[in-house]
């Protein structure tokens, strides 16, 4: 919430220098006991860090005004932090209580990619030029880079021939951007030797410009939400997105993915000619891998 604030800004300020996002979130007491810990997070997000922090109030030793205020103070606490002052408003503890705090900072590669500057930034090495002349993105949010990732990588490369680079966005078209901490959270699971594309192409009209004649890695899923109209506003400027695919001679390995009412395959989804001329499928003999971040997450195992 506090990038979405401080990009919201940015459309106010021509000095990115100027600008930051608070962003603040509560669970405190109410008429009705509640089962979880009482506790508070707040973030702040400048063009150059990512700063949050989080306390978990004793339960049953403030009434609602007084757990309100103390949060009060840590958000404005927070907002003082932002602005460069030094001043800071004492926070009522009690001896068990005790804030949390995490700090990410950004290179200023990072930085030029948050504000449009530079359209695509490599994270690790210079790759090597693939002796097939074949390029291959896996585009992925990367929460968290499981085995399944691992798998279509391995396939594209053995299989197929391609040499697969990883992309990730700071934007979503379903979820909110990233900011900088969990942007290092999630590209500390890349090894040294794999190349990482760093951008803020939100959709695959956008990976398309950016990297022409690239085969991009996808599950049936994403496939079929590359096909719904939803995504681009209209039927026609759908047809126009997978025109501009043909044009920068981009191309679709498509993965099959269980969806929980069985394995879906390319041949399963309901897709336009044109796009699906573009498509080529990994037959489910040489990749099948149920794995769900989602699932990973709920887990506990990440």
């Amino acid at each position: 919430a506090a990038m979405v604030a401080f990009r919201r800004a940015l459309r106010y300020e021509t000095s990115p220098d100027n600008v930051a996002g608070v962003a603040a979130t509560a669970s405190l007491v109410s008429d009705r006991p509640k089962l979880g810990p009482h506790r508070a997070h707040v973030a702040i997000q400048t063009l150059r860090t990512t700063v949050t922090y989080s306390l978990e109030l004793q339960k049953g030793a403030r009434n609602r005004q007084e757990e309100e205020d103390l949060v009060s103070r840590m958000v404005l606490n927070a907002v003082a932090e932002a602005a460069g002052l030094e001043e800071r408003l004492p926070l009522p503890l009690l001896p068990e209580e005790m804030t949390e705090s995490s700090r990410a900072e950004a290179p200023a590669g990072w930085q030029q990619v948050l504000l449009g500057q530079t359209p695509a930034l490599m994270v690790g090495q210079m790759p090597k030029a693939p002796a097939s002349g074949m390029r291959a993105i896996l585009s992925g949010a990367f929460n968290p880079l499981h085995q399944g990732h691992r798998r279509m990588v391995q396939v594209a490369q053995e299989l197929y021939g391609l040499h697969v680079e990883y992309e990730l966005s700071l934007d979503n078209v379903d979820k909110p951007p990233l900011d900088y901490y969990e942007l290092t959270r999630r590209l500390t699971q890349f090894g040294p030797e794999e190349v990482v594309w760093l951008t803020r192409a939100a959709t695959f009209v956008e990976k398309a410009d950016l990297f022409p004649g690239a085969t991009f890695l996808v599950g049936a899923d994403t496939l079929r939400r590359i096909a719904d109209p939803k995504y681009y506003g209209s039927q026609a400027a759908c047809q126009e997105a997978w025109q501009r695919f043909a044009q920068r001679g981009c191309r679709f390995l498509v993965f099959g993915r269980d969806w929980g009412i069985g394995f879906i395959r390319l041949g399963d989804l309901d897709l336009p000619e044109g796009l699906r001329a573009l498509c080529r499928e990994v037959p489910p003999e040489q990749f099948r891998e149920d794995i769900s971040s989602t699932a990973l997450r709920r887990a506990g195992q990440w």
